[in-house]
Protein backbone atom coordinates (compact mmCIF):
# COMPACT_ATOMS: atom_id res chain seq x y z
CA UNK A 1 0.00 0.00 0.00
CA UNK A 2 1.19 3.36 -1.09
CA UNK A 3 1.73 5.92 2.31
CA UNK A 4 3.79 8.04 1.41
CA UNK A 5 1.50 8.94 -1.57
CA UNK A 6 -0.81 11.28 -1.43
CA UNK A 7 -3.82 8.53 -2.31
CA UNK A 8 -7.09 11.01 -2.21
CA UNK A 9 -4.94 12.97 -5.37
CA UNK A 10 -4.27 9.61 -6.59
CA UNK A 11 -8.00 8.72 -6.62
CA UNK A 12 -9.02 11.99 -8.08
CA UNK A 13 -6.20 11.69 -11.05
CA UNK A 14 -6.91 8.00 -11.51
CA UNK A 15 -9.99 9.32 -13.66
CA UNK A 16 -9.32 9.05 -17.20
CA UNK A 17 -11.11 12.34 -18.16
CA UNK A 18 -9.96 14.27 -15.20
CA UNK A 19 -6.59 13.31 -16.28
CA UNK A 20 -7.17 14.44 -19.68
CA UNK A 21 -8.50 17.78 -18.14
CA UNK A 22 -5.59 18.45 -15.78
CA UNK A 23 -3.51 17.28 -18.67
CA UNK A 24 -5.04 19.89 -21.23
CA UNK A 25 -4.95 22.72 -18.02
CA UNK A 26 -1.41 22.24 -17.76
CA UNK A 27 -0.73 23.90 -20.98
CA UNK A 28 -3.11 26.92 -20.74
CA UNK A 29 -6.22 27.98 -18.58
CA UNK A 30 -9.24 27.35 -20.06
CA UNK A 31 -13.10 27.92 -19.50
CA UNK A 32 -15.41 24.82 -19.57
CA UNK A 33 -16.62 25.04 -22.98
CA UNK A 34 -13.00 25.13 -24.49
CA UNK A 35 -12.68 21.69 -22.32
CA UNK A 36 -15.90 20.50 -23.59
CA UNK A 37 -14.60 20.90 -27.23
CA UNK A 38 -11.25 19.48 -26.49
CA UNK A 39 -12.40 16.05 -24.51
CA UNK A 40 -15.91 15.39 -26.48
CA UNK A 41 -17.80 15.39 -22.71
CA UNK A 42 -21.09 16.45 -21.98
CA UNK A 43 -21.15 19.87 -19.69
CA UNK A 44 -22.74 18.37 -16.97
CA UNK A 45 -19.75 15.67 -17.06
CA UNK A 46 -17.07 18.69 -17.42
CA UNK A 47 -18.82 20.65 -14.52
CA UNK A 48 -18.91 17.65 -12.02
CA UNK A 49 -15.28 16.52 -12.60
CA UNK A 50 -14.13 20.46 -12.77
CA UNK A 51 -15.70 20.34 -9.12
CA UNK A 52 -13.88 17.20 -8.58
CA UNK A 53 -10.79 18.98 -9.02
CA UNK A 54 -11.36 21.89 -7.28
CA UNK A 55 -12.13 20.51 -3.74
CA UNK A 56 -9.15 18.40 -4.22
CA UNK A 57 -7.09 21.82 -4.43
CA UNK A 58 -5.71 20.73 -7.96
CA UNK A 59 -7.73 23.58 -9.95
CA UNK A 60 -8.45 26.81 -9.18
CA UNK A 61 -10.67 29.50 -10.99
CA UNK A 62 -10.58 32.33 -12.49
CA UNK A 63 -13.98 34.04 -13.32
CA UNK A 64 -14.03 36.18 -16.23
CA UNK A 65 -17.32 38.12 -16.92
CA UNK A 66 -19.79 35.34 -17.57
CA UNK A 67 -17.35 32.65 -17.56
CA UNK A 68 -15.49 31.00 -15.26
CA UNK A 69 -11.78 29.95 -16.17
CA UNK A 70 -10.11 27.11 -14.87
CA UNK A 71 -5.88 26.75 -14.10
CA UNK A 72 -3.78 24.05 -12.51
CA UNK A 73 -2.02 24.60 -9.45
CA UNK A 74 1.38 23.53 -10.32
CA UNK A 75 2.63 23.17 -6.79
CA UNK A 76 0.27 20.41 -6.20
CA UNK A 77 1.12 18.69 -8.94
CA UNK A 78 4.62 19.17 -8.49
CA UNK A 79 4.57 17.95 -4.80
CA UNK A 80 2.87 14.33 -6.12
CA UNK A 81 5.65 13.97 -8.39
CA UNK A 82 7.91 14.62 -5.69
CA UNK A 83 6.52 12.07 -3.39
CA UNK A 84 6.57 9.40 -6.26
CA UNK A 85 10.27 10.45 -6.51
CA UNK A 86 10.91 9.52 -2.87
CA UNK A 87 9.31 6.64 -3.12
CA UNK A 88 11.36 5.96 -6.24
CA UNK A 89 14.25 6.78 -4.15
CA UNK A 90 13.68 4.27 -1.44
CA UNK A 91 13.00 1.45 -3.76
CA UNK A 92 16.17 1.97 -5.44
CA UNK A 93 17.93 2.39 -2.34
CA UNK A 94 16.32 -1.21 -1.04
CA UNK A 95 17.00 -2.88 -3.92
CA UNK A 96 20.99 -1.96 -4.16
CA UNK A 97 21.02 -2.85 -0.59
CA UNK A 98 19.02 -6.01 -0.99
CA UNK A 99 17.13 -5.45 1.46
CA UNK A 100 14.06 -8.20 2.25
CA UNK A 101 12.64 -9.81 5.63
CA UNK A 102 12.92 -12.70 5.97
CA UNK A 103 10.27 -15.31 5.78
CA UNK A 104 9.34 -16.86 9.84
Amino acid sequence: MLTSVDTDLLRVLADPLRLQIVTLLAKETLCSTHLIEETGARQTNISNHLKVLREAGIVETEPCGRFTYYRLKPDVIASLAGQFADLAATARATAENNVKRSCP
